[in-house]
């Protein structure tokens, strides 16, 4: 029997930082070493950084490429080893996303991704091309960095696989596990024991255990041992966020899995199997006959062997036999805490910015995003807590404060956090009082003013401009008056906002007075769809925790804070009406979800939000869907009261689509992200009552009322 050690590397992608990437992959290597894997590999474009985008363009990201790949090839960590590192490779002046299989100062095979990513948040075939070349090499003329260190001239790029003394090992890019012929199948039928996989999979909530499943049932179907290692962290855009969750299968079963979402730099995941179980598990008659079928895949020879015998494993104090574990799939809710706790810190921390500074209305999404800084203060706590010596030296630096050594959550949250309540006229004590108490139970440092002397000012100029004073709709004013007066109070909180980030750390004499808070906003991706917020208000911000999940996930969350935190005053805010208080109180309460506001509920938000952008339907295919999704839901007894619905719906996403093009920056996790950026490429001026769909939807609900009442009439 031969035993293998196999590794795979969670690192962050940072873009462009060569000097980093490389000491991470370094690290990576050493302990993958340590703990006797003689096979390493890492995340997707691992050495410039995934997101590098537009950057992947320029000769100078793949000259500095080469130069850390000279650099990690000639460290002798990589003796004895067989390493896996993914870069750009320009071949034939033909950029390719490659994985480079390597060890100590030698290049076995340069590997070019064959199946790109190019829709929802990627653009991959902007910036590389995919190898279609099947089972097909070429000569690849090393740059001279290279040259020197291997003493190699050329080295084969293509797609072959790797046969060492003992086994062989495949290669399979991210993208290329979720295409139907998926690389990984025809190599497992060819004889390739180990496949390596190498990820920059974007976290989305819900979206592990559709990978998990891949994987399985990719090994399940032909065998072998499929090492997935995957990327984590903020992306350079700040738009995405890998998950990590790096894991070893082996015949559809899991034998290790990394951390989903975590503040180490590097963390390492192996697993020692048996390959005799491999070849045991490919026994089946059914599946060597399609073998015996396949065409032959050039195999490049590696000196290199991976085993090692079973006296050696028998006298090993550090090696166990991997043993099938039952995969941790995060609660959704665990889910929005972990990835919104690591992409605020992560920001906080690359930014070196001072900390946070929130607007906090009282209200179910500032109350959100308030926890979800107060989550962060807990992940960072419990990563300190394990020893995570660079997490402690990153706070220092961000507090200024280098002896701080915290002993709760709330200590984190007093350093790093300002919360101000922008009390109006039309403002209520029940908002107040809410928004002081969670401010004081997380342990912000809390503001409560007024900013009506700033709206009477700006209103001022407005009526000595155009001698004309405006009213609520409630005085007697039409509806453009409503909105005006309403709009200028939102946009009034964005530049208090800013200016009391910019100036927060200096007036109350904090370690690093002079340097700015980041301004959080706190819309969610129900109220982005719809449009419902003004533009350049306090849903402008530096970044948006919230800008990718729904309302209904942000109340899920606030249940499971409630419990999870003990925090039992967020009660107040789930029960609360949702209400924006721009209008006199004498208005009554301003309800979000009324028909005369946002003119749906934000469940139904959701549902148009996926058929819109999921399920990719038009008007009159969304009208179609719910004709039979709804039919029996309260509240939409015909087919008239459903078509307004999705003709409100339309009409409200084409009149607002151009704010979609000043969206704060926010993590994706929903998949109906409205974001046009990077993931919703729709255009900004529509005719905005489609005429042709609606008036398509409005003949066929005359249809079908008529067929209706036929059959009634038929029925008495």
């Amino acid at each position: 029997m031969s035993f293998i050690t196999v590794a795979a590397a969670t690192l962050p992608s940072v873009p462009l930082d060569f000097g980093g990437n490389r000491d991470r992959i370094l690290q990576s290597i050493k302990i993958a070493k340590e703990k006797k894997a003689t096979l390493r590999t890492g995340p997707e474009l691992e050495i410039p950084g995934y997101g590098c985008l537009d950057h992947h363009l320029e000769g100078d990201t793949f000259l500095h490429s080469w130069e850390v790949l000279a650099d990690i090839l000639a460290d002798p960590v990589c003796e004895n080893m067989l390493i896996d590192v993914g870069m750009g490779v320009r071949h034939r002046n033909v950029r390719y996303n490659c994985r480079i299989l390597c060890t100590y100062k030698k290049i076995y095979l340069i590997r070019p991704k064959m199946s790109l990513a190019n829709d929802n948040l990627y653009r991959e075939t902007r910036h590389f091309t995919a190898w279609v070349k099947e089972r097909q090499t070429e000569k690849y003329y090393l740059e001279e960095v290279v040259r020197k260190v291997t003493g190699q001239h050329t080295v084969p790029i293509g797609d072959a696989v790797l046969s060492t003394l003992d086994t062989a090992v495949g290669c399979e890019t991210c993208e290329e596990l979720f295409t139907p012929l998926n690389p990984s199948t025809y190599m497992g039928l060819n004889g390739v024991e180990i496949i390596l996989n190498s990820s920059a999979s974007h976290a989305e909530l819900r979206k592990l255990r559709t990978r998990l499943d891949l994987i399985s049932n990719s090994t399940r179907k032909v065998g072998g041992v499929y090492v997935y290692a995957n990327a984590t962290g903020v992306d350079g855009e700040a738009r995405m966020m890998f998950d990590g969750s790096s894991m070893i299968v082996a015949n559809g079963k899991v034998l290790e899995q990394g951390s989903q979402f975590s503040l180490k730099d590097v963390e390492v995941t192996t697993a020692t199997f048996d390959i005799e179980e491999v070849r045991s598990f490919r026994s089946s008659i059914s599946r060597n006959v399609q073998a015996a079928a396949q065409p032959e895949y050039e195999r490049i020879e590696c000196e290199l062997r991976l085993s090692r015998p079973a006296d050696e494993l028998f006298l090993s104090k550090d090696l166990e036999i991997s043993k099938p574990i039952e995969i941790k799939v995060l609660d959704p809710m665990e889910e929005i805490y972990m990835s919104t706790a690591v992409f605020l810190w992560q920001y906080l921390v690359r930014t070196n910015s001072a900390g946070y500074f929130l607007a906090l209305s009282g209200g179910l999404d500032s109350s959100t995003t308030a926890l979800m800084v107060f989550g962060m203060a807990w992940l960072v706590l419990k990563s300190i807590k394990v020893g995570e010596e660079k997490t402690l030296t990153d706070l220092r630096r961000v507090t200024g404060d280098n002896k701080f050594s915290p002993k709760t959550p709330q200590e984190i949250v007093s350093r790093l956090f300002h919360t101000c309540y922008m009390g109006t006229v039309n403002s209520g004590d029940e908002t107040r009082t809410r928004a002081k108490k969670l401010s004081e139970t997380l342990g912000a440092y809390h503001s409560d003013i007024s900013i009506d002397e700033a709206i009477t000012a700006h209103e001022l100029i407005i009526e000595k401009t155009l001698d004309f004073k405006p009213r609520y709709k409630i005085e007697g004013g039409s509806d453009a008056e409503n909105l005006a007066r309403q709009n200028i109070q939102a946009r009034n909180r964005m530049v208090v906002s800013y200016e009391l980030a910019q100036l927060s750390t200096t007036a109350r004499k904090l370690p690093r007075a002079g340097a700015a808070l980041l301004v959080l906003g706190s819309g969610n991706v129900d109220e982005i769809l719809r449009g419902y917020y003004t533009k350049y208000d306090a849903s402008s911000a530096d970044i948006s925790p919230l800008g990718s999940i729904s309302k209904t996930d942000i109340k899920r969350f606030q249940r499971w804070a409630k419990d999870e935190w003990d925090l039992p005053i967020l009660k107040e805010f789930i029960e609360a009406t949702p209400s924006a208080e721009l209008l006199p109180l004498s208005a009554g309460v301003q309800d979000d979800e009324a028909d005369s506001e946002m003119g749906m509920t934000y469940e139904e938000l959701s549902v148009f939000g996926l058929l819109r952008k999921v399920d990719h339907l038009g008007p009159w295919s969304t009208y179609l869907r719910l004709l039979g999704q709804w039919k029996h839901r309260p509240g939409y007894p015909g087919p008239r009261q459903i078509a307004d619905k999705v003709k409100k719906f339309f009409r409200f996403y084409a009149i607002n689509r151009h704010k979609a093009t000043i969206i704060t920056p926010s993590i994706h996790l929903s998949a109906y992200n409205p974001d046009d950026n990077r993931h919703d490429l729709r255009p900004f001026l529509y005719v905005v009552n489609w005429p042709w769909q609606f008036a398509k939807i409005d003949q066929h609900v005359e249809d079908l009322e008529t067929k209706l009442a036929t059959r009634e009439r038929a029925l008495e």
